[in-house]
């Protein structure tokens, strides 16, 4: 194989771990980048399914309250 003279790292930045945020504002920073990242559309539809699964759960699971009914004690 030729070189091309470029050096070539074994460990380039596609392939090392995200980092751990330090302190829960870093953390709290990365997910209003996360959720507010207009160019990734791979994040945007994890996000999106993700608040449509919450949406569904809180549909199935809140239905059976009836609000009008008279309550207990009242």
């Amino acid at each position: 194989m030729a070189s091309s003279g470029v050096p070539v790292s074994a460990t380039s930045s596609a392939n090392k771990a995200p980092e751990i945020p330090d302190n829960v504002g870093d953390w709290l920073w990365g997910v209003y980048h996360f959720a507010t990242d207009r160019n990734d559309f791979r994040r945007n539809l994890i996000l999106n399914l993700g608040l449509f699964a919450a949406g569904v759960w809180l549909a199935q699971n809140l239905s059976d309250i009836d609000l009008m009914a008279p309550q207990p004690g009242v």
